[in-house]
């Protein structure tokens, strides 16, 4: 099958083809998941995209990881990583989020990812409004970045696909809170389980629903 390359219209709505071309140097888009999760790791990720990659990724139809079919945001992920010049993981444990809170935490989370990098971006493009303290690299944040940059689109996915499978796997050592269905989210379920059970100790006893002690059973 033939890839068509994109117009000029689907190249200016990304920032990547215009403010940002005019940059000397990779850029590295930053973003996280799990901010608003009971249970787990707040994760970020940083990827670093090569300029060939913009195209092929708009011609996959890359978006934001919420839009995406799970079996969608995995395939994108695996062509991300390979095509990318650099990228890494970071997160912040439940018990650093219950210590700095979580806009904290999701601070840290996306700085140790932009530290572990290997390639020296020239600048961070990062998802939200808040800048991350002490990062010695110069850094943009971008409000819904990943509807605007591919990088941290990429970013976002990268991060949601890591982040479900570590879930997936916890959701084994704790079966009784339907994380394989909710991801570590309040769903019903879940709030119903925290009723029951209560928290596990990977669940964040700063957030309103994990402080309720549970429903004794005799």
């Amino acid at each position: 099958m033939v890839e068509t390359s994109p117009t000029p219209l689907e190249k200016s709505t990304w920032l990547e083809f215009s403010t940002l071309s005019g940059i000397a140097g990779l850029v590295a888009g930053v973003d996280e998941v799990g901010r608003g999760a009971l249970f787990g790791p707040v994760v970020a990720a940083a990827v670093i995209l090569p300029d060939h990659a913009l195209p092929i990724l708009i011609a996959a139809k890359i978006k934001d990881s919420k839009k995406l079919s799970s079996s969608r945001r995995t395939q994108l992920a695996q062509q991300i990583c390979e095509l990318a010049v650099d990228w890494k993981i970071g997160f912040a444990s439940t018990a650093e989020i219950d210590k700095i809170n979580i806009l904290q935490a999701t601070l840290l989370a996306m700085k140790r990812a932009v530290l572990k990098l290997k390639v020296q971006p020239a600048l961070c493009l990062i998802d939200g409004n808040q800048s991350i303290k002490d990062l010695l690299v110069p850094q943009q944040t971008i409000v819904k970045g990943d509807e605007r940059s591919l990088a941290i689109a990429s970013a976002s996915i990268v991060a949601k696909v890591w982040r479900d499978e570590l879930i997936m796997r916890l959701a084994l050592k704790y079966p009784m809170y339907n994380l394989e269905s909710n991801k570590g989210y309040g769903s019903q379920r879940h709030l119903l389980a925290l009723q029951q059970y209560g928290p596990s100790p990977l669940h964040r006893q700063s957030f309103c629903p994990c402080q309720i002690k549970h429903l004794s059973v005799e």
